[in-house]
């Protein structure tokens, strides 16, 4: 076929929906109005290990409006299928009022069901548990771990031994929370044995599966619903308990059951960043040329379930190190389970391997830019494969050249604007570039207009809109001709949004189902006698503003609403879908070249970071304003990381101390500087088919280690340990 002129891909569009959004028509997950719905408020564990001793449910039961409390007294046996479709972890995941036994704090022990929000709130309140409590276990400091993955090249200790210069450093990483705009919540409602869920999800078909698996239905009897996602950096990707409490009350009542979470169950209900503690040992010739590296992670997890994130991939290929060691550990801890959160495993590891790039190259008197560049590997190490493309030398040149790197007095505590002291630093962000089998369903309308579909999530990074420009482009249509719908698993199946891989999956799906169709009408035209286009080969065909024509005659044509009443028909549909490659010959990922300048007050020692640029080579740019607020929100978060969030835990009884948004801390408009990002221009058709590599997990890797190293430049102070904080620099 011709190749399409691509008018709506590349351009700068706004939100197709954000209309919705701003006008709050938009229904998120406990918006929808479904007709008899009651409400539910869940009721937590006030311990963190042991087993229920009694549980008193008169006060709320005979509060008025209060209709049932549901226990492990009175629940009936749910059959927990296993589930290999869900995101769970290795092992048991917690199984809701199935028994008496509390695994950490604010574990959901009942749930009150009642006529309206505040009677169920208040009913939650009467509900009175005693607990046989043991002493938990929740402090990750100075625990050994349980090995996990290991990897190994080269002969790390002898090259270390021998190293000319060597560092060994322990790095220590806060938990972090979520914390998106919405918080989790379900709408349950059954007919017969078919249960249909409004729930908050980044993967439709996960949640249908899981709670097929819960309630030993088949899958088909489940339908999820999910059009909007008010934000979820992660924590949707899974399906956790207040689902199948919500579909279980729902169930017992007969009737819908609508069960929001609170902000402060949002801290142990759903998961959250690890804890992390990670011992880094490096080795370099005087020239700054990397010989060795020794990493050792160890990250928290519960006792019930192993979680596992991508801790390792940056070590094995981000520079050129001939020899390298890797020792993954996780913690057994009675806490709820973690779970993946923006630049998982990523985030994390490039802060202990970017902080201690910057310490070599202070240690050498080598410039940090200059460093890295020495380090740039030609092939990935760890598997011997070439680059898909790899263009952070270009990435980190642009950022150095557009940020005034060169100005920079290299000495630490060099700069001062009155009573700030001023540095800047740098560091390298990467992410893998991933797909998933995705699937479309395009339907083109005898009015000339077209309805795509997929069971694609959009949690934020703007699905329904570079989906729309990817189809419009495809079928030669204006971007207001075409709708996207997502949300619902009545649609063809998609992956998660997640790990970045949505738009490189359902994008080509949409691609090729649009592809697909624009064929069959191209097909029906060159075949129709009364057509302008009859006889014409279909590959000398385009369609451009819904007109098909001779790419070398645009005179001769018609319009699909011409092609179509001609031949009497309502529409033309097609199916497609995308599937990757089982095995392939490169190494793909996406990269950034993230610069920071910070001021530190100095006598305070309160960092504020003043301006920040990253760089990307992160493939094709479907989205310019799509991009832009990926870039930016990922700077933001990285800043969050870097100086203020932190989950704080009261080992006594594993209580989180600062679950809520007042004291656990988060970036507001005040905390936020001059922030810019570039994207190198290109495409990476090794990738996938529309030569994307995703980019809403990579904007936050790099943003916490170029803070940092900007805060040891302005003062010559070195931190290991995120958050940042002002006792660390006084």
């Amino acid at each position: 076929m011709s190749p399409q002129p691509q008018k709506a891909v590349g351009s700068p569009l706004s939100r197709v929906d954000g209309r919705l959004k701003v006008t709050g028509q938009a229904d998120y997950a406990v918006d929808h109005d479904v007709p008899g719905a009651v409400h539910a408020v869940v009721v937590d564990s006030s311990i963190a290990l042991g087993r229920i001793t009694g549980i008193d449910t008169s006060a709320a039961e005979s509060h008025p409006g209060v209709l049932k409390v549901i226990t492990h007294r009175n629940a009936p046996r749910l059959v927990y299928r296993d589930n290999p479709v869900s995101n769970n972890p290795r092992g048991r995941r917690l199984r809701v009022f199935q028994d008496d036994q509390i695994l950490f704090f604010g574990q959901p022990v009942a749930v009150v069901v009642a006529t309206t929000i505040e009677t169920a709130q208040h009913g939650a309140s009467l509900v009175d548990v005693s607990y046989e409590a043991r002493q938990p276990t929740t402090d990750l400091a100075g625990r050994p771990g349980d090995p996990l993955l290991n990897y190994a090249r080269g002969d790390t200790e002898a090259a270390l031994a021998s190293a000319a210069v060597r560092l060994d450093r322990e790095f220590h990483l806060a938990r972090n929370h979520h914390n998106p705009m919405e918080p989790h919540g379900t709408i349950a409602s059954w007919d017969g044995d078919k249960l249909t869920l409004w729930d908050k999800t980044q993967y439709v078909i996960g949640v249908q599966n899981e709670a097929a698996a819960v309630f030993g239905i088949p899958v088909e009897n489940v339908r999820v619903i999910s059009p909007f996602v008010g934000g979820a950096f992660g924590s949707a990707l899974r399906t956790w308990p207040h689902v199948a409490i919500a579909a279980l009350a729902a169930r017992e009542m007969g009737c819908p059951v609508k069960l929001a979470l609170s902000r402060r169950q949002m801290y142990f209900t759903v998961g959250y960043r690890p804890r992390y503690q990670y011992r880094l040992r490096l080795g370099a010739d005087r020239q700054g040329r990397l010989t060795a590296m020794a990493h050792e992670p160890t990250y928290e997890t519960s006792n019930h379930e192993t979680f596992w994130e991508a801790t390792l991939f940056l070590g094995q290929m981000l520079y050129n190190v001939p020899n390298v060691s890797q020792t993954l550990r996780t913690v057994s801890l009675d806490v709820n389970t973690p779970l993946w959160m923006r630049g998982p495993g990523f985030s994390s590891t490039s802060f202990c391997i970017e902080v201690a790039m910057d310490e070599l190259a202070h240690e050498l008197g080598i410039d940090p830019v200059e460093l890295r560049l020495r380090n740039e590997p030609t092939k990935d190490l760890s598997t011997g494969l070439p680059f898909s493309t790899r263009r952070l030398r270009e990435c980190f040149q642009t950022g150095a050249q557009e940020f005034g790197w060169g100005r920079r007095n290299p000495k630490p505590r060099s700069t001062r604007d009155g009573d700030w002291l001023v540095g800047t630093g740098v560091a390298t962000g990467c992410y893998d570039t991933r797909r998933a089998r995705a699937e479309a369903h395009a339907r083109l309308d005898a009015g000339g207009t077209a309805v795509v579909q997929s069971a694609a999530s959009d949690a934020g990074p703007g699905t329904y809109t570079s989906m729309t420009q990817v189809a419009a482009d495809a079928l030669g249509l204006a971007v207001r001709e075409v709708e996207f719908r997502l949300g619902d698993t009545t649609m063809p199946p998609a992956p998660p949004q997640g790990a970045s891989q949505l738009m490189a999956s359902v994008g080509s799906a949409v691609q090729d189902t649009c592809d697909k169709l624009r064929l069959q009408a191209i097909r029906l035209a060159v075949g129709d006698q009364r057509s302008p286009l009859h006889g014409v080969r279909p590959d000398d065909v385009v369609v451009i503003a819904g007109r098909l024509q001779v790419k070398d005659k645009p005179a001769r044509g018609e319009t699909y609403r011409q092609l179509l009443a001609r031949n009497n028909l309502t529409h033309l549909e097609a199916n497609g879908g995308y599937t990757p490659p089982a095995e392939t010959p490169y190494s793909m990922y996406g990269y950034s070249a993230v610069f920071a300048e910070v001021g530190v007050d100095a006598r305070l020692g309160l960092v504020r970071v003043r301006r920040m640029l990253s760089v990307y080579d992160a493939g094709r740019i479907i989205s310019p304003k799509l991009a832009d607020s990926q870039a930016l929100g990922g700077m933001i978060g990285g800043i969050g990381m870097a100086l203020l969030e932190h989950t704080v835990t009261d080992h006594r009884d594993g209580r989180i101390v600062n679950a809520n948004l007042a004291d656990y801390l988060v970036p507001v408009n005040a905390d936020i500087p001059e922030l810019r990002a570039i994207y190198l221009d290109g495409d990476d058709r090794k990738a996938d088919p529309i030569g994307v590599k995703g980019l809403g997990e990579l904007v936050k890797v790099g943003v916490a280690p170029a803070i940092a190293n900007a805060v040891f430049h302005a003062t010559g102070r070195r931190v290991h340990e995120l958050p940042i904080t002002a006792e660390a620099l006084l």
